[in-house]
């Protein structure tokens, strides 16, 4: 199990933007019956960490003053713009109980029907979710892209081959990935292309003018993610 060092946070709100600037990335710790705390650690630790664990492996988490912590990465935040880390959520795991994850999917291998008849590759899922104790925790589980050897050939999640220990919440029959013959693929863009071109309805000059000349507004509304 990989360390992490961290540190009690005792700046919070719009000033956490200087530590940023120091390559200090702000945390947070929480977990069932557990009371959050704040904490920061180091950018190229957690990037170091994060390299080599991925978001579904436990982490020992050493925080100055306190017990250490094992935890998973629950979510991490970038930046919009800059795709940079702005915040990091750590989920404290309880011995002996179960906890919900999703495993990231690693590709390995070269699919023949790639090689051999310029197949083209469409992957469809890059993490299943499962459950498990947190001692039978794995950091991934590897899709064989070598087992698609014909056009069409399809890899569904009950083809992975995954540990007995852990339960895919998944359905398993969703396709991971699967491959298809080129033309196969340009006719389904022009298909999709011309499905689009069919749904617009054009608007008549008549339409949208009230008897006062006055022209009508259309209003949009957006939706905002956190």
């Amino acid at each position: 199990m990989l360390e992490l060092k961290a540190s009690v946070r005792e700046i919070k709100g719009r000033k956490t933007k200087d530590l940023r600037k120091r390559n200090i990335i702000p945390a947070v710790v929480y977990g069932h019956e557990l009371e959050s705390l704040s904490i920061q650690v180091l950018l190229s630790d957690f990037e170091k960490v994060l390299k080599q664990t991925g978001e579904s492996s436990l982490i020992n988490l050493k925080i100055e003053g306190q017990n250490n912590k094992k935890v998973l990465i629950h979510a991490i935040q970038y930046h919009p713009l800059t795709n940079e880390v702005n915040h990091i959520d750590f989920y404290q795991i309880k011995e002996g109980e179960k906890i919900i994850v999703e495993i990231g999917l690693k590709f390995v291998g070269t699919s023949r029907a790639v090689k051999d008849f310029n197949g083209v590759l469409i992957h469809e899922l890059d993490k299943i979710e499962a459950e498990c104790l947190p001692k039978d925790l794995i950091g991934s589980i590897e899709v064989d892209l070598s087992k698609l050897a014909k056009l069409n050939d399809v890899i569904r999640i009950s083809d992975l081959e995954i540990p007995e220990n852990i339960k895919i919440l998944s359905d398993v029959e969703s396709s991971v990935v699967s491959v298809k013959a080129p033309k196969i693929m340009e006719e389904e863009e022009k298909e999709e292309k011309k499905e689009g071109e069919e749904e617009e309805v054009p608007i008549s000059d008549s339409e949208g003018e009230k008897e006062d000349g006055q022209k009508k507004e259309q209003n949009y509304s957006a939706s905002t993610e956190k």
